[in-house]
């Protein structure tokens, strides 16, 4: 890549990340997926009860492994035979979890987030609940504003996830949001997270690349 254009991107995340420490989370930017495993290895200790919130991005990073493999004590929703019991109670546990991880559909350049749930436990855990909440995100999920973010999810992210979840939904045949009354419908909680009151709760750690939906 060119040396201006790398230039040019290292400043707009900067702002990005500055922006993100005004309202009152932590933000960080890493180049490698190793640096990202470090960073997460740094801010989480051995031992933490940890849960996840669905995420292609932890699993393209090898977040999900790391976490199946190291000394955490992890919840894991995606252990194979679970039942639907078993997983509403996993959602519950997470609650009280020391660390949460998960994705963002969006990010705007003012440091929002801006997410779109079928089931609601990601969103709810990002707001309350869990002591800590790691984001990681790809730079593909950077908007310049809410807007922005809303056309991201509703026309790129929403389709391509209800697509992987095999879900009969107009979106998974057109390719884009028609705003439906599906019984299969993923695009049920609309969350904007603006700032956070308890300082550095949620940490943001943008990876530079592309990653998830």
């Amino acid at each position: 890549m060119d040396e201006n254009i790398k230039w040019h991107q290292t400043m707009k995340i900067e702002r990005i990340l500055d922006n993100i420490r005004n309202n009152n989370m932590k933000g960080f930017y890493v180049k490698t997926r190793e640096d990202l495993i470090n960073k997460i290895k740094e801010l989480v200790p051995e031992g933490s009860v940890v849960g996840v919130g669905d995420s292609m991005t932890l699993f393209e990073t090898g977040i999900i492994n790391l976490l199946r493999q190291e000394n955490y004590i992890f919840l894991d929703k995606y252990k194979e035979g679970l039942t639907r019991a078993e997983k509403d109670k996993l959602y519950l546990d997470i609650f009280s979890a020391d660390t949460f991880l998960c994705s963002t559909n969006a990010i705007t350049e003012k440091g929002e987030l801006y997410n779109i749930d079928g089931y609601g436990n990601r969103v709810s855990a990002m707001i309350f609940g869990p002591k800590q909440v790691i984001i990681v995100a790809g730079k593909n999920k950077i908007v310049k504003d809410l807007e922005e973010a809303k056309n991201r999810v509703k026309n790129i992210a929403a389709p391509i996830d209800a697509k992987r979840l095999n879900k009969d939904t107009p979106c998974t045949k057109v390719g884009y949001c028609v705003d439906c009354n599906s019984k299969d419908r993923i695009c049920n909680n609309i969350t904007i997270i603006k700032r956070q009151l308890k300082k550095n709760r949620i940490k943001i750690i943008i990876v530079d690349e592309n990653l998830g939906y």
